[in-house]
């Protein structure tokens, strides 16, 4: 009888101790914020994201994504993620360079000239990069690629020389690529993305270098209606979470949501290219011409770049990763 009792009382206090905050299960909020529409792959790879980390983690890590900026643009959300008001946000080139100055050498015009070479370069630098930004408070949860930069212009631009003649948007949070191109002697306006395509209309500005996927959402091809064939630059995306949110996910979940989001990285990756073509694609049968560079014009926006190395590796890019990016595409292009 007295065993039945104690056995009753157990079960009691287990139910008990069950209900206990101190016995649940400990549930992780991730607060997440993104630039990005929800209605792109980026946003539905966001969302894919958290169902996921919910499934892998059974409910323990809840990833709450806050889309379309409403908690602010790039600068505003990396305040928040440094006092932790948010955990993890998706970043363009743009607020990756804010937290790592070196990663905007990614982005030195004309450096890297194609995925095979964004490929090569990624796959050696990738685990610095990470680091670097370890270093600088955060983990890198993904990499992507988000397409290339392409010249955009009311007349048709194949060298150099014809864009020196021309006035050229230029995002003002895109201070190195702004410096770089007035020392290159282009003519440079600074504009918002949501400005250019009445500034284009008024002839405040004659040319604009973006994604093309942003132009053809803005409609900005409807005045800039010649597209250089030449790429300017890989526009880069990430997303990033603090270490401070990132030590409080137990170690045992760790791999696991680091090897769902590698996956996404891929998917996204293979989405935006589709995206970008499809775009481009778009655009040209509503009168978009795409002006073909041949390899000597292409040469000369090379050639172009090297007189001008002198001033901006050291004073806009990071000299040490130049070097380094440098060295690998030497390699690659001579096939080793």
């Amino acid at each position: 009888m007295q065993n039945h009792r104690f056995l009753r009382v157990a079960a009691v206090l287990a139910l008990i101790l069950a209900a206990s905050p101190l016995f649940a299960q400990r549930r992780i909020t991730i607060k997440l914020a993104s630039m990005v529409p929800e209605n792109t792959p980026w946003g539905e790879a966001i969302n894919r994201l958290s169902s996921e980390w919910s499934q892998a983690t059974n409910g323990e890590v809840e990833l709450v994504v806050y889309h379309n900026g409403i908690a602010g643009d790039e600068a505003e959300v990396l305040r928040k993620l440094r006092m932790n008001q948010i955990q993890a946000a998706v970043f363009t080139s743009i607020g990756l360079n804010s937290v790592t100055p070196e990663i905007m050498t990614l982005s030195y015009p004309f450096l890297i000239r194609s995925d095979t070479e964004l490929n090569a370069v990624l796959g050696k630098l990738k685990g610095e990069l990470d680091a670097k930004m370890q270093q600088n408070g955060f983990v890198t949860l993904a990499w992507a690629r988000a397409g290339w930069i392409k010249i955009f212009s009311r007349s048709p631009v194949y060298v150099p020389n014809d864009m020196r003649k021309l006035k050229v948007s230029a995002s003002p949070n895109e201070l190195e690529m702004m410096q770089a191109f007035k020392t290159m002697g282009y003519q440079i306006v600074p504009l918002n993305l949501n400005d250019i395509l009445v500034s284009l209309n008024s002839g405040m500005v004659d040319v604009v270098w973006q994604s093309p996927i942003a132009v053809a959402g803005y409609q900005i091809f409807g005045v800039a209606k010649n597209m250089t064939s030449i790429s300017v630059s890989p526009f880069m995306g990430g997303i990033l979470m603090n270490n401070t949110a990132w030590r409080r996910i137990p170690d045992r979940h760790k791999n696991r949501l680091m090897a769902i989001c590698k996956r996404l990285e891929t998917e996204i990756e293979n989405s935006i290219s589709k995206l970008e073509a499809d775009a481009i694609s778009t655009m040209q049968k509503y009168g978009l011409t795409v002006c073909e560079t041949s390899p000597a014009q292409a040469q000369e926006w090379y050639d172009d770049m090297a007189r001008y190395e002198g001033n901006l590796v050291g004073a806009v890019f990071n000299r040490d990763l130049y070097q380094k990016i440098k060295a690998i595409l030497e390699d690659h292009r001579r096939g080793r």
